[in-house]
């Protein structure tokens, strides 16, 4: 039997795809959290499918829910009030998309609940061109964070996060998503809607230039 690899699975893109090619060398187990976030039950959604397709038995998902961050606020995924931008592509300032210290929480959480499972990795789609402002979107980050894992577990736990994405474009994870038959019709990656994805936030538009580029129509439906 394979190895035990925890995937954190948002329901997006980059995770989708980092769930498929995980799947093909580890025993997968599906992380999502809920940090109320504006798509909060679209992205539910679309986790769920994607565990579905891979046919992850429940003893391989956690769904865990944090509401401090919305309550926190200070992004505009999690704040009523402060408007999604739309798209900046040539911005290297930190967007108000950013959620503080969202994936340090997230790995904290795949870490605890790897240690109990005997994992040994955990993947997270983290890509550092969704945009370079983020600073949990860069491969120093999770350098640290290994060694984070090292010093704060028990001596005989071996855990470590890998981000098999961090360095590819957009164009090249989605042609490496459909080289894997990864559920890409089944993911959602709008930060502003759950019905209709709304095409202009970062997210939206980096996942359209990426189909467009990779000559393959997103199956995912636009306002």
């Amino acid at each position: 039997m394979n190895e035990l690899a925890i995937i954190l699975v948002s329901g997006g893109m980059d995770s989708c795809v980092t769930a498929a090619l995980a799947s093909e060398r580890y025993q997968p187990a599906l992380l999502h959290v809920n940090y109320g976030q504006r798509t909060e039950s679209r992205e539910l959604k679309a986790f769920r499918d994607i565990a579905a397709y891979y046919h992850i038995p429940e003893d391989r998902l956690l769904i865990s829910n944090i509401d401090h961050l919305s309550k926190i606020g200070g992004s505009s995924l999690t704040d009523a009030r402060i408007d999604v931008q739309h798209a900046q592509p040539s911005s290297t300032e930190i967007p108000t998309t950013y959620v503080p210290f969202r994936n340090t929480l997230l790995l904290t959480i795949a870490v605890s609940w790897g240690e109990v499972i005997g994992a040994c990795k955990v993947f997270i789609g983290a890509v550092e061109q969704d945009s370079p402002g983020y600073p949990d979107c860069k491969p120093a980050y999770y350098e640290v964070f290994n060694r984070l894992i090292k010093a704060g577990t028990k001596p005989d736990t071996c855990i470590e996060v890998e981000t098999p994405l961090i360095d590819k474009s957009k164009t090249e994870i989605v042609k490496l998503g459909i080289a894997l038959k990864a559920p890409l019709h089944l993911s959602w990656s709008c930060y502003k809607n759950s019905d209709k994805a709304c095409g202009f936030c970062q997210s939206c538009f980096l996942r359209l230039k990426a189909f467009q580029e990779a000559g393959v129509k997103d199956p995912v439906i636009y306002e």
